[in-house]
């Protein structure tokens, strides 16, 4: 971390707040891109300073985010966190519908405590349904094992790095204070506001371009075997010219 430091005062290293908001701005442009293109980004925080600041912050973008523990192998073991979240919605299913009535008191309190269960650890990723295009990530000393499963994955990793973290593993760093709110929540305002515009501009496109459909006069298909019937009789009608015999002309009565 140390091209990040701008001094050392009384054994703290204070971190140097231009190269903060250069880098702030980087990934501002980057996530804006990658929400633009309509794809996920995964938001990771269980410590107990970005829990509720990332989850609200987050939650207003409709992206996913982890702030309970993290499931070892949630992306390189992917299609086993989908059974789990897909467990989830068949109880809600089956208790809807009225399967669950006839079962004991007991049975059923077995079933809604794994549910609360899966809810807790999941549920923010319900709507995950593939793998995420990058991970956001604060304190990712804290976070080791998910920045080293998204660096295996080739998954772009933008992470809050303190001056006790290694910034290598991380693909847009951000140095900042991971241990204070107010830092976490500047820096999440300005990066879910670049998400929030790109998500816009792709809402905007997408109206566009459906009114330039619209508008467009639309083509009369004409399918294939039409076309080939079409040229047979042509052929046919070309054989059957050439082996006619001219006739001769008869001068009028």
């Amino acid at each position: 971390m140390a091209p990040y430091i701008f001094m050392e005062r009384n054994g703290i290293h204070i971190i140097d707040l231009h190269k903060t908001v250069a880098k702030i701005d980087e990934a501002a442009d980057a996530l804006k891109q990658i929400a633009k293109s309509g794809k996920k980004i995964l938001f990771v925080a269980t410590k107990k300073q970005a829990k509720e600041i990332v989850a609200e912050k987050a939650a207003s973008i409709n992206m996913p985010y982890v702030i309970e523990r993290w499931p070892g192998g949630m992306l390189t073991n992917f299609p086993t966190i989908r059974k789990a979240v897909k467990k989830m919605a068949n109880i809600d299913k089956l208790t809807n519908d009225g399967t669950y009535a006839n079962l004991s008191k007991r049975e059923i309190l077995q079933i809604s405590r794994q549910r609360a269960k899966l809810e807790k650890n999941l549920g923010s990723i319900a709507d995950l349904t593939r793998l995420p295009s990058a991970l956001f990530v604060i304190d990712v000393l804290k976070e080791n094992i998910a920045v080293r499963e998204a660096n295996r994955l080739g998954i772009p990793v933008f992470g809050v790095v303190d001056t006790n973290s290694n910034p290598n593993e991380v693909d847009f760093v951000i140095p900042a204070n991971d241990d204070a709110t107010k830092s976490i929540e500047v820096i999440l305002d300005a990066c879910c506001a670049a998400i929030a515009e790109g998500l816009e501009e792709r809402k905007a496109e997408k109206v566009d371009a459906e009114a330039a459909g619209e508008a467009a006069p639309k083509k009369k298909r004409v399918s294939k075997a039409r076309v080939e019937k079409e040229a047979e009789e042509g052929e046919a009608e070309a054989v059957a010219g050439q082996a006619a015999p001219e006739a001769e002309e008869t001068p009028a009565e």
